[in-house]
């Protein structure tokens, strides 16, 4: 008889070979995303009452903090290395407030995942005795909170004890601060998280500049439901209320300036609920010769400083990452995460913790984000992919959470201008091909710019449509996503774009200058003088697992690192761009280059970018 792989999986499954997590993985492809391992549907009730559960302090925030470390107390007489404890919030989590099931559909016994879980057995003494303080780092996230013990593993959850609930002093308080660019260049935006809807407080932003008096300027207020899902687990189990997300202008700016700035709220009662004060620096006029700063990196996702939702070692890089940023922010001036952003995949609650644990960049600096697979991804909702990459979001969070400069928010693509740079953004999930809205978009993009005034032309997408040596496509044998470099790479060459880079590839490699897979300079450190070729970047090794190389090593890689990291890219002038690649884990340069290239030379003629000439005299 001849046994699959999936059979012999299981097979060791049944006999306790394989871990309790490996074993759900391969069970039913639940993905890597750490609380889809929860197998909500075979929860079944056990209460224990010789267990004791208790959580301590009760009330969180009182001196305004959004973040706190909670201490639960478990005392077990019968522990086992299956147990572990999970966080809910509203902390009450039995099936009432289930959805409706179409009849086809098990309904749970509990009905929502919880927002964090961590085994028992990551603290030694509890195996050996019972007793254990674990702790957890708890966000505010506008309700209450509880902490349950279960035992038989993930897989078949059996609910033995409930501790006593934990709140915020003010759960539906303004948190987590995101600044983006605007649509003119002396805009920024702030768009934050809070649970007050529009019948219950007006939302505004105070905002003021040494030596000018205050401002307030309106906030505009939205959100989503269950109902704005594509699917599941997004629709069931994954679904949380995600809030409301209020967006404020921040018009005519002064370029280079900076601004102190706080959330507010006008409640009906007459009282008024603020944030704590957060500071940024406006933007470079267009053009303007001075120091500029740009981080980028893809595929970050989000991590848990205290230990918990920790999966196959999925995202070990993302606090690292995170951390870098916040020990050099006073050197960074804006940051591009190009998609695949939380790694949610359906479990609305996560959306909020990654917005917690980018708060003390994004309320600092621009954080501009772009559409991954992971954001957009779903059967029959216009996706240029047909996978569940999304978990049933469709895009609907990253699209409502965060605020970009497009015309048309749900096609995810849009450029934006800061100081010497022009950066194209485009949206790898909708349609890119020649004849396609978004490539008439990625062209006038790219022509629009004033070369001489903004010199550092910047082209941005999540999936590779460039190049990249990639296990994955080096056995498809295309080293970049099918039609990608095949439609663009005129575009890129006729506009003499400098960079590109790219997400969706857990690692960092970078090519030569390059055009029609040929390399068109033999330079490595130092590129001067006219345009040659793009050069691609591969720089999705921001957190989440690393994604092996292809044993084959084409000619146009010049170089490959298998670890977490980011890009900085620094304009002194219009003249000399710095391309540096850190590591995440130490902050340690490991590539850089230089580009020394003046106004002539762009105008210079290359392969394919010329400018059409007649005999005319």
């Amino acid at each position: 008889m001849m046994v699959t792989t999936r059979v012999l999986l299981l097979l060791l499954c049944f006999i306790g070979l394989l871990s309790s997590t490996l074993c759900l993985n391969h069970a039913d492809g639940r993905g890597d995303q750490p609380l889809a391992q929860i197998n909500i549907y075979e929860t079944s009730l056990a209460l224990d009452t010789s267990i004791n559960i208790h959580a301590s302090p009760q009330v969180l925030g009182l001196q305004g903090e959004d973040t706190e470390w909670v201490h639960v107390a478990i005392s077990n007489p019968k522990p086992t290395s299956d147990d572990w404890v999970g966080v809910f919030s509203p902390a009450k989590f039995d099936a009432s407030p289930c959805w409706q099931t179409d009849g086809k559909e098990k309904q749970p016994f509990i009905c929502s995942s919880p927002i964090k879980y961590m085994f028992a057995k990551n603290y030694p003494e509890y195996i050996k005795s019972g007793n254990v303080i674990m702790k957890f780092q708890i966000i505010n996230q506008r309700d209450d909170i509880s902490f349950a013990l279960f035992a038989g593993n993930l897989w078949s959850p059996k609910l033995l004890g409930v501790s006593n609930t934990v709140a915020f002093v003010n759960p539906k308080a303004p948190v987590y601060p995101r600044l983006a660019l605007g649509k003119s260049w002396d805009e920024m935006t702030v768009t934050w998280t809070s649970g007050y809807n529009i019948n219950e407080a007006v939302p505004f932003i105070e905002w003021s500049s040494k030596g000018f008096p205050a401002k307030r300027s309106p906030a505009g207020t939205i959100t989503f439901n269950r109902n704005s899902m594509c699917g599941n687990p997004a629709r069931s189990v994954g679904w949380r209320d995600p809030g409301f997300f209020h967006t404020a202008f921040l018009k005519e700016l002064w370029p280079n300036r900076e601004y102190t700035y706080r959330l507010g709220h006008d409640l009906v009662n007459g009282s008024m609920v603020w944030s704590k004060n957060y500071t940024f620096v406006s933007s470079p006029f267009p053009g303007q010769d001075s120091l500029q700063r740009v981080i980028i990196f893809g595929d970050m996702g989000k991590g848990e400083r205290d230990g918990s939702n920790e999966y196959n070692d999925y995202q070990p890089g993302s606090i690292n990452t995170t951390d870098q940023l916040i020990k050099d922010l006073k050197n960074i001036d804006i940051v591009f995460h190009i998609g695949d952003i939380t790694y949610s995949n359906g479990y609305i609650s996560q959306w909020d913790q990654f917005t917690a644990q980018v708060e003390p960049v994004a309320s600092k600096v621009p954080y501009m984000i772009a559409s991954g697979n992971h954001e957009r991804d779903w059967p029959d909702t216009g996706s240029f992919y047909g996978g569940k990459d999304s978990g049933g979001e469709c895009g609907v969070p990253a699209e409502t959470m965060f605020y970009f400069p497009a015309e048309n928010r749900a096609k995810f693509w849009y450029q934006t201008d800061y100081g010497m740079f022009r950066f194209c953004i485009a949206d790898t999930e909708h349609d890119w091909r020649e004849g396609s809205e978004q490539y008439q978009f990625i062209e006038r993009c790219l022509a629009t710019v004033d070369r001489k005034t903004q010199p550092w032309l910047i082209f941005i997408a999540h999936r590779v449509l460039g190049y990249s040596s990639n296990e994955w496509y080096g056995k498809e044998g295309t080293f970049e996503e099918p039609m990608g470099r095949e439609s663009l790479q005129k575009l890129w060459q006729k506009y003499k774009v400098d960079l590109a880079f790219y997400g969706h590839v857990h690692n960092y490699e970078r090519t030569c200058p390059i055009y029609e897979s040929q390399c068109v300079n033999g330079e490595k450190d130092h590129y001067s003088g006219t345009f040659q070729g793009t050069i691609h970047v591969v720089v999705g090794g921001a957190g989440s697992h690393l994604s092996p190389f292809s044993s084959l090593i084409p000619k146009w890689s010049l170089v490959r690192d298998y670890d977490y990291g980011f890009v900085k890219l620094t304009a002194f002038n219009h003249s000399s761009l710095l391309f540096e690649y850190k590591k995440s884990s130490t902050g340690q340069l490991f590539d850089s280059f230089n580009i020394s290239r003046d106004y002539k030379d762009v105008l210079a003629c290359t392969h394919d970018s010329c400018e059409p000439t007649t005999s005319a005299s």
